[in-house]
């Protein structure tokens, strides 16, 4: 299978579909290589600003550029973008409702050597507070270009998640992205595994274990987590009575808080959170993902014990 990090995807869908919108503008803060961003400067300076290591001047530049009926898309590492700049993005961006487009790259720890300052674990919680603010978190590359896509053609602010490590494709070239609509990857009858970005893969391989074991895990995908697609989270918990969450993000806040809760209101059942409530540290990416529990093999765990409380 390809390998392939989702902010290259994020570069490569900039150009793909933002030169021929003319009224797509990008906007960089002083990182436009490691964003891929220097993709689209490439192929129209015209259209790109590097703002400077100035990312809450960034936002308000691209919320009145989208004001005045550009589509903005203002991008640089998740840290800066959703914990620097939060006030900006808040005030300027949502409480606006202004069709500016955040492509945040180097989120997780899986930005690995950079550290825990570097490693944006709370970016979807803070998001996630914003009303009216779209998330999108890709697993895969043709994921993620098909995300940039969508976003461009949605009318509104939009907070794209892109990462740093290069990750297998587990979609095929027939695959249909819908905003807000979950993906069953794999079906299931014994516990739920709801994944979004790189653990996507991650769950996918606990679920083949788990087959081995007699386990029979539903995989399901989710990308767009605000709005979040309730209805196959009912379908899940009310068919499975299981569910576990993988995210590379803290348990506080993101994918896992967005399941539970649907569950609880609607179809209450054992949940289960994988992601982790400690600060990143510096070392590998798949040092950091043993140490903090990101794995197949714990994946696999939480899912017998979800499944062990059922009644």
């Amino acid at each position: 299978m390809a390998k392939q990090a989702t902010r290259v995807s994020y570069g490569q869908a900039l150009v793909k579909y933002g030169i021929p919108n003319k009224n797509v503008v990008v906007l960089d803060a002083d990182l436009s290589k490691s964003t891929m961003t220097t993709m689209f400067k490439a192929e129209c300076p015209e259209r790109f600003i590097n703002m400077g290591i100035a990312e809450a001047n960034m936002m308000c530049v691209a919320a009145g550029l989208a004001a005045s009926g550009k589509i903005a898309f203002a991008s640089t590492f998740a840290m800066f973008a959703a914990g620097r700049a939060f006030e900006q993005v808040r005030n300027s961006i949502g409480y606006t409702h202004l069709n500016v487009k955040i492509g945040a790259t180097h989120a997780g720890i899986s930005v690995g050597e950079d550290g825990a300052s570097h490693q944006c674990l709370e970016d979807i919680a803070l998001m996630r507070t914003i009303p009216g603010m779209t998330i999108i978190n890709p697993a895969d590359d043709i994921e993620a270009q098909m995300a940039v896509k969508a976003a461009m053609e949605l009318d509104g602010p939009v907070y794209m998640r892109f990462g740093r490590l290069a990750v297998d494709d587990i979609n095929g070239a027939d695959y249909k992205f819908e905003l807000g609509k979950g993906v069953e990857l794999r079906t299931g009858s014994d516990v739920s595994i709801i994944a979004t970005g790189l653990m996507v893969g991650k769950a996918l391989e606990a679920a083949e274990k788990l087959a081995d074991e007699g386990i029979n895990a539903r995989v399901i995908n989710i990308h767009t987590i605000k709005p979040i697609d309730e209805e196959i989270i009912i379908k899940a918990a009310m068919e499975t009575g299981a569910i576990v969450t993988a995210e590379e993000h803290y348990i506080m806040g993101g994918l896992g808080s967005a399941v539970s809760e649907v569950v609880c209101a609607a179809a209450p059942c054992p949940v289960k959170i994988i992601g982790t409530d400690r600060f990143g540290k510096s070392g590998k990416p798949a040092e950091l993902f043993e140490e903090y529990g990101l794995t197949a093999e714990n994946i696999v765990k939480k899912s017998k014990e979800a499944v062990s409380m059922k009644k």
